[in-house]
């Protein structure tokens, strides 16, 4: 192994850290990663041998990653408690079950092969936000490591503490027929036996373990694995689909017809279901949401309050903390529960079991409860190239742009923009409830664009067209990974 430490700056993202392995990051650099986040979290809990909770999902060479950054946690003091192969949520939870004062997953979650990466949080719960990824980017850069003396043990059967945590909790008296689909990736050693376990007819599509993902990326956002997932739900005539992303924090669903339904609206379903029990709640969800949330009849008729709010898994989890929310939920498929469904971190096979209570408490299909929510248009999220060093200055330009639109009254397919969020990137409204939203993608060289109109699949286009055409006159962005 070369001497040498390699390790790229941006791969401290705002609230992970991902690198392609060997190519920007090696061994020696995941130990000073090790190194880093011990020191951090001595630091931060005034402890010096704070308890940090392991993890490694099912890559290649995550455990080799895992081993590396082990050392490394162990060199400053830390006591590592590997618990082995999980998810994301397993990880988070043994915080809470084993009473710890840290978490390190290793994970580069639904991203392709060769990429690698470290979730990572001190407070219970909550994953790092954009001021520790600094602090640990700075101390492990730098290397301001302190020396102390730690150790490991292996946690054994701790899936199993797991499971039995999310079945115990989640009976359900329906018998309904789920899809369970987990693309090669690490929840299908989870999701089959825990949907089971509350009831559930489960059938399995790509749940063995393979690291190659022979099919496609586990990733619910990717149209290959929802349709793959459509199929089977045909075929068999099932009342649901899931499919889980490769480290299990993520959902995403088909109804029983096969038609997939994006996160937003599935959470909006969800929190209508919750509202009716657990009145004057709050819901959080992130700017890539429907617009629906805020004027929906049942949430408002349950006096329930929606904030909308920054993406990314780490900011809405805080964000559900601090205001104390019942949940939190993102397009990308994270959704987050607070007592006393959950402990506030996103867990995707919870959120699946929320999906199943659902259905459980409404004699309906999901097909027909979909249609209970007024009708949008709505496009896939859209992520055109745009390098890491230029994307936050390309998208600061573009909130001075679309906020003079604003100001001038300047007609976008015959309407003006009638409010501007800039909580992250911009989220541009107007008075028919259609908006359009640019913002800076937090763990890839690109950018983030959705737009949804509750008028027509016509306007939904013109403003997709609006911010292509600003876009492009920026003459800093690449071509898109998908386009409508």
């Amino acid at each position: 192994m070369s001497k040498e430490i390699k390790i790229d700056p941006y791969g401290f993202r705002e609230y992970d850290a991902r690198w392609l392995y060997e190519k920007d990051i090696n061994l020696l650099g995941i130990e000073n990663l090790g190194k880093g986040l011990g020191t951090q979290v001595v630091k931060n809990t005034n402890k010096a041998n704070p308890r940090i909770i392991v993890g490694h999902d099912y890559r290649s060479y995550s455990e080799k990653i895992k081993l590396a950054l082990k050392k490394g946690l162990i060199s400053t003091g830390c006591y590592v408690e590997d618990i082995g192969l999980s998810l994301s949520p397993t990880v988070y939870f043994a915080q809470f079950n084993l009473d710890a004062d840290a978490v390190a997953m290793v994970t580069a979650s639904h991203n392709e092969n060769g990429w690698t990466g470290v979730k990572m949080g001190i407070k219970k719960g909550l994953t790092h936000a954009p001021e520790e990824m600094k602090e640990l980017k700075d101390i492990t850069l730098n290397q301001k490591f302190i020396v102390g003396k730690g150790s490991e043990k292996e946690i054994k059967d701790f899936q199993k503490i797991y499971k039995n945590d999310l079945i115990g909790k989640n009976k359900i008296n329906k018998k309904i027929k789920a899809v369970v689909a987990c693309g090669n990736g690490t929840a299908g050693v989870f999701a089959p036996d825990i949907l089971r376990g509350i009831g559930c007819d489960v059938i399995e599509l790509d749940c063995k373990l393979d690291w190659n993902f022979p099919k496609y990326n586990p990733n619910p956002e990717d149209l290959k694995m929802l349709h793959a997932i459509a199929e089977v739900v045909k075929e068999n005539n099932a009342d649901i689909g899931f499919g889980f992303d490769g480290d299990g924090d993520r959902v995403g669903v088909i109804d029983d017809k096969g038609n997939e339904i994006f996160s937003d609206k599935i959470g909006l379903l969800i929190a209508r279901n919750l509202s009716t029990k657990h009145n004057e709640s709050k819901f959080i969800v992130d700017v890539k949401s429907t617009g629906l949330y805020s004027k929906d009849k049942i949430l408002l008729e349950n006096k329930c309050k929606t904030i909308y709010w920054k993406t990314g898994h780490s900011h809405i989890k805080r964000k559900v903390n601090t205001e104390k929310a019942l949940a939190g939920f993102e397009k990308s498929g994270h959704f987050f529960f607070n007592q006393p469904l959950g402990y506030g971190y996103d867990d995707g096979i919870n959120s699946a079991i929320q999906v199943c209570h659902l259905l459980d408490n409404q004699n309906k299909m999901m097909s027909e409860i979909i249609k209970e929510l007024p009708n949008t248009y709505q496009t896939p999220t859209m992520a055109p190239y745009c390098k890491d060093e230029e994307k936050y200055q390309v998208v600061d330009e573009l909130v001075k742009k679309v906020t003079e639109i604003k100001e001038k009254k300047i007609k976008i397919d015959n309407q003006e923009i009638e409010e501007v969020l800039t909580v992250n990137g911009i989220r541009f409204s107007f008075n028919d409830g259609s908006w359009g939203l640019i913002r800076a993608s937090s763990n890839k060289p690109s950018l983030v664009v959705v737009t949804e109109s509750p008028t027509s699949d016509i306007r939904k286009k013109k403003i997709f067209e609006f911010i292509d055409s600003l876009l492009q006159k920026t003459g800093k962005i690449g071509e898109y990974d998908q386009k409508i």
